[in-house]
């Protein structure tokens, strides 16, 4: 087989306990019924058979992931585990949710599912997550009260941390001291936003001041969170390649999004991602509870084909193919582009600051590489990890 897992994000819920003022989504009240999960099952591992892969990297989203309930997980579980197996292929499941539902009914499911591990997101300081009718402040509450729960149950978290304006006006320390110190997790995935779909609140940041933030919070992590082991990305990974060794970058710097990832909806609707597929229609590929080949679907869409064409327009007409950083960018996320520009034919509204965060990361390759063998070499103390309670 190839070895090239397929990435698959699925939104079994379109529906979310959370009314966040910049969600790029339209939400409704479709939810995947289990019978219709086997047929997707079905198309999907069709699928994994013609593009030669083993394993499916399969992300549960929403909406709000956790509406369904563990029972279901469980059962989806039972059901799709197998049907890969009887084929020879396996998937890996992982979970993103707000954690407003969680609580002692999904350990289980968490353990057996999810391999122990949870996905979330949070944004500090916090101005656009809510509960209907709550603020801000309440949602973070509860929020910091589900990560303790989960934390102390011995799970594994890592978030996805959104910036916004406010957070370029607060010192990067406080904004990596929230997270590792007050919410106590040390796997934080930096996003940057875009005024996608329905929403209101969100924005593409002025491209300085971000190019700005950006850089202090590597200072302030590679002054107190590298060395004891805090995983912030992009940063790990593009530090890592630039120094020589494996990383895995952010889906927004592939080489193209649209051989790597799919979406799928509860709708049995397809798109390149969940940006994509919940507002957007007009750039989804097909459906495949119409048309269950997905191959085929993915072969004869106009939609996709407009994506795979992307870089070649960004290197002849945008000027990317004289960048020194094209090989870690690629010309950016197609959804940022299209939600600031109205078009995908031209490069990521971020790319100045992709630039300088580039141009920063291959000025600290060597110390990163010096760090890492001094943190290898026997009969040195390892450093403290970093307390849940600080």
């Amino acid at each position: 087989m190839s070895g090239r897992p397929l990435s698959l994000i699925l939104l079994p819920a379109l529906d979310c306990n959370a009314a966040c003022d910049y969600c790029f989504e339209k939400k409704s009240r479709v939810r995947l019924s289990l019978p219709d999960l086997s047929r997707l099952t079905r198309s999907i591992l069709d699928h994994m058979e013609i593009m030669d892969a083993e394993r499916a990297e399969v992300y549960w989203q929403g909406g709000e992931a956790m509406l369904l309930g563990p029972a279901w997980y469980e059962a989806a579980f039972e059901l799709m585990e197998p049907a890969a197996a009887a084929r020879g292929r396996s998937f890996a499941h992982y979970l993103q949710t707000n954690l407003v539902g969680f609580g002692p009914p999904w350990r289980d499911v968490i353990r057996t599912v999810f391999n122990g591990s949870i996905g979330t997101s949070m944004d500090y300081p916090n101005r656009h997550r809510r509960l209907p009718g709550g603020t801000p402040e309440q949602f973070t509450e509860i929020w910091l009260r589900a990560v303790g729960e989960a934390l102390s149950a011995g799970f594994e978290i890592g978030v996805i941390a959104v910036l916004n304006a406010d957070s370029l006006r607060v010192p990067p320390g406080d904004f990596l001291q929230f997270f590792t110190g007050q919410a106590g997790i040390t796997n934080i995935q930096v996003n940057l936003p875009f005024p996608g779909g329905p929403s209101h609140g969100g924005e593409t940041l002025e491209s300085a001041a971000l190019s700005r933030f950006l850089e202090g919070l590597l200072d302030a992590w590679m002054a107190d969170g590298f060395d004891r082991g805090v995983r912030l990305g992009p940063f790990e990974a593009l530090l890592d390649l630039c120094a020589g060794r494996p990383g895995r970058l952010p889906c927004i710097w592939n080489p193209n999004c649209a051989n790597e990832f799919l979406c799928i909806d509860a709708r049995g609707a397809v798109a390149l991602c969940d940006c994509w597929v919940t507002s957007y229609p007009r750039h989804h590929f097909g459906n495949l509870f119409e048309s269950p080949d997905l191959s085929a679907m993915l072969r004869v869409s106009p939609a996709r084909r407009a994506f795979l064409d992307r870089p070649t327009y960004l290197l002849q007409e945008e000027g990317c193919g004289l960048c020194p950083h094209l090989s870690l960018c690629h010309g950016g996320c197609p959804v940022r582009t299209f939600t600031a520009k109205g078009t995908i034919l031209a490069r990521d509204p971020y790319c100045e600051v992709y630039q300088a965060l580039f141009g920063k990361c291959r000025e600290l390759a060597g110390e990163v590489v010096r760090r890492r063998l001094a943190l290898s070499r026997p009969n040195q103390a390892s450093p403290e990890p970093p307390s849940r309670n600080q």
